[in-house]
C-alpha cells in the first residue's frame, strides 16, 4: 500500500492566535506536496499541531485538505486526543471528511499503561473502517509502545502500519527485524536526522518533517535509499547535517515556522505557550537552509 511506504510529508497547519486553521494558507502548502509526487501527507500530525486544535478546527483542516488535494496524494490524518471517546469522534469526523487513513498516537496525562493503549486502540479501531497507523512518539505522547503491544495491536485488522521513533541504539536493522518477526506492519520512522540510516537498514517508510516543507530534498534521499546507493544518500543526509542539528537544538516544530518564513510559503506563527525563535537562531536556520533550497522550484 502506498499510503504507509515511502515519503510521508508532514506539513504545518497554519492557524491564527485563537486556534483557527488558514484553510487557504494550508491550501498552498499542500500543493507542492503533491506536485513534487510524495507517496502520502500527514495532516494534524504533531508538526500540524493536532494538540493545539479544537475538534471542529481539525475537521475544518480534513475537509479543506481533502477537497485542495482531490485524490492526488492519500492523506493520513491524526486523530490522537487524551480520551478514547475523543479520539472515536476524530475518527469519524476525518473518514466522514474522505481522509484514507488515520494516525493513532495514545496521549497521555496520566500515564498510561500498556493495556490501556491496547483497548484504547482496540476501540478506535471500531469507529470507522480506515487502515490505522500507530504512532509511537514517546517525546510528545509519554507513552513508549513495548513490542509485545505492537504485535497485539498488529492482530486488529484495521492496524496497518507503525510510525517509531528512532532506536536510542541506532540499531535500526536489529529493530527492523525483532519487529518484522512479530507482525506484518508496515514498519517506518520519524526523527529526520536518522532517515538516512532507517532507510538504508530497509524501512518500509520515512515520516518526514522537513518534507513537509521542502518535499523534492526529501524525496532526493528516498529514492537514492531504494536505488540502493548509499554514497548518494550520505551525501545528502550530510548537507542537511546543519539543518538536522538545528531540529535538534529548537525542536523540529519551531524550525518549521522559521523555514515557512525563510520559503516566503506563509507567516504563521507557533500556538502558545510556544514561542518564535529570535533573530540569532532564525540566522542560524536560514544558513542551514541556504544550501538545500535548490531544485525545490519546479
Amino acid at each position: 500500500m502506498r499510503l504507509f511506504h515511502g515519503l510521508s510529508a508532514f506539513p504545518l497547519t497554519p492557524a491564527d492566535a485563537s486556534g483557527r486553521v488558514d484553510t487557504e494558507a494550508q491550501g498552498r502548502l499542500l500543493d507542492p506536496l503533491c506536485a513534487a509526487g510524495v507517496d502520502s501527507i500527514g495532516l494534524l500530525g504533531s508538526t500540524g499541531i493536532y494538540a493545539y486544535l479544537t475538534r471542529e478546527e481539525r475537521l475544518r483542516a480534513v475537509r479543506a485538505a481533502v477537497a485542495r488535494v482531490g485524490g492526488r496524494t492519500p492523506l493520513l490524518v491524526g486523530i490522537g486526543a487524551l480520551r478514547t471517546d475523543q479520539a472515536q469522534g476524530l475518527a469519524r469526523d476525518a473518514a466522514d471528511a474522505g481522509a484514507d487513513a488515520l494516525l493513532l498516537a495514545p496521549v497521555s496525562y496520566t500515564p498510561l499503561t500498556q493495556g490501556e493503549v491496547y483497548e484504547h486502540v482496540r476501540a478506535v479501531a471500531r469507529a470507522t473502517d480506515l487502515p490505522i497507523c500507530l504512532y509511537n512518539n514517546p517525546g510528545t505522547t509519554h507513552f513508549t509502545f513495548g513490542r509485545e503491544l505492537i504485535e497485539r495491536l498488529a492482530g486488529l485488522e484495521a492496524v496497518a502500519a507503525v510510525k517509531m521513533p528512532l532506536p536510542a541504539d541506532g540499531d535500526f536493522a536489529g529493530e527492523l527485524t525483532a519487529l518484522r518477526c512479530r507482525t506484518a506492519l508496515s514498519i517506518g520512522y520519524s526523527g529526520d536526522w536518522g532517515a538516512a540510516d532507517a532507510l538504508l537498514a530497509g524501512a518500509d517508510a520515512w515520516y518526514s518533517v522537513v518534507a513537509g516543507l521542502l518535499p523534492r530534498l526529501a524525496l532526493s534521499l528516498v529514492r537514492a535509499a531504494r536505488a540502493g546507493d548509499e554514497v548518494e544518500v550520505r551525501r545528502i543526509d550530510e548537507r542537511c547535517r546543519p539543518l538536522w542539528d538545528t531540529f535538534r537544538t529548537f525542536g523540529s516544530l519551531r524550525v518549521m515556522y522559521v523555514l515557512q518564513d525563510l520559503l516566503a510559503l506563509g507567516t504563521a506563527e507557533p500556538p502558545r505557550p510556544l514561542l518564535p525563535l529570535g533573530d540569532a537562531d532564525r540566522e542560524r536556520i536560514a544558513e542551514a537552509l541556504a544550501p538545500l533550497r535548490a531544485g525545490e522550484a519546479g
